[in-house]
């Protein structure tokens, strides 16, 4: 959503733009509200037919606001006044507060109001935006679990609790809804500088226009209709779904090792586990790694030989997907400071790890690498290491091809 129906969405106003497959932008996109549309009811039928009772049956629970005992409910009152309300900025929405610019594909509630808050003032909307510091799933202590683990969700507690938010008002309704905005960077090729350019750009990724609007199926219509105006959306960008707007955040960590899958060791080539050095093993045959069953540890054994061997003039490496505590730019980073002559050509528009990659050339720059940025127009995505070694008087090249 956030690239390619952006995408299309900016294509409608070229009135005969039409695709390689012969199909114009909205013909695509009503296909693809289609399929997604299917998609999403689907998952949320198996997490609220299949996932959650199976997960009941191991005494593992996501309660809702009216299944909470006495002491559960205590307890998330108080959790919310201590943890939650501090952190909480509700909005009234009126003349002199219209509606907020909200963050991408954050979780955030319009709440239903009556009465008049503590100036005198009389609104009937407000925007609650939740804090991404805050977490989406929270455990209920051991006590209060009957021998299980039980949790309650952010959103159930804010929902309960958010008539709080506004003393002297009513909160007559409370309504879940994210937005997802086009997150697609704009990025002149003929700027002298791409990674200060690209930058600039990355602040604007959290306010791009919006494409798809996610509200609770219990949504009252005239609310749906008012996000949507809101959004500029239409009714096929609008996804009822029964249960979180985010099923990403409401994965928990159980400790439940029955229920989990047997871990998977890859394997090491047995040559490689008969010789000590990787430039020795590679001087006897070529390796070919089938990852993920085979380890990509000899990889990160190579670079770590490479950057301690003094006989390892250069490495040269692309890097399109890392951060800047990845265990390879570490290994770059310490052969540079050993002298070798190290050069990364780093993707910086790896999509959403643009900020990450420029934290990566950064620490290589400073290390002493050389770091440039691919070529203008292209993308580099392959993955691809040269080792050049002196031996016995002539340059050998050693490479990995992923």
């Amino acid at each position: 959503f956030e690239i390619r129906v952006a995408g299309l969405l900016q294509q409608l106003s070229w009135e005969r733009a039409v695709g390689p497959d012969g199909m114009r932008a909205q013909e695509v996109l009503a296909r693809i509200s289609a399929t997604c549309h299917a998609a999403v009811e689907r998952q949320y039928r198996i997490l609220n037919e299949d996932l959650l009772p199976a997960l009941a049956a191991e005494n593992i629970r996501f309660l809702k606001r009216d299944e909470l005992s006495a002491s559960q409910a205590a307890w998330v009152k108080q959790y919310f006044r201590e943890q939650v309300l501090p952190v909480l900025t509700p909005i009234g929405l009126d003349p002199a507060h219209p509606f907020p610019r909200l963050v991408n594909k954050s979780l955030n509630f319009l709440v239903s109001l009556e009465g008049k808050d503590a100036f005198g003032r009389q609104m009937s909307l407000a925007v609650v935006p939740a804090p991404r510091s805050l977490p989406r799933v929270v455990r209920l202590p051991d006590d209060l679990a009957v021998a299980g683990d039980y949790h309650v969700l952010l959103s159930a507690t804010i929902h309960e609790h958010v008539s709080e938010l506004f003393p002297g008002m009513t909160a007559t309704g409370c309504y879940q809804f994210r937005v997802t905005r086009n997150a697609d960077l704009t990025l002149d090729e003929d700027v002298d500088d791409i990674a200060s350019a690209l930058k600039g750009e990355l602040f604007s990724r959290r306010f791009g226009a919006a494409v798809r609007l996610e509200v609770a199926d219990n949504c009252p219509r005239h609310i749906v209709d008012y996000l949507l105006r809101k959004f500029s959306l239409k009714e096929d960008s609008l996804y009822q779904v029964n249960g979180p707007v985010n099923l990403a955040r409401l994965l928990s960590n159980f400790n439940r090792p029955r229920l989990r899958y047997t871990p998977f060791t890859p394997k090491v080539p047995a040559i490689l586990q008969k010789t000590e050095s990787m430039f020795d093993a590679l001087l006897a045959q070529d390796i070919l790694l089938h990852h993920p069953f085979e380890s990509f540890a000899p990889v990160i054994n190579l670079l770590r030989e490479a950057a301690r061997d003094p006989q390892v003039l250069a490495i040269k490496q692309t890097l399109y997907r890392t951060g800047a505590d990845s265990e390879i730019v570490n290994v770059l980073a310490e052969a540079a400071r050993n002298g070798k002559e190290v050069t990364a050509v780093i993707e910086l528009r790896a999509r959403f790890d643009e900020e990450s990659n420029i934290e990566v050339a950064n620490k290589l720059q400073e290390a002493g690498a050389i770091v440039v940025y691919g070529i203008v127009g292209y993308k580099t995505h392959a993955k691809m290491i040269l080792v050049v070694r002196r031996e016995e008087n002539r340059l050998v090249r050693y490479v990995h091809l992923g």
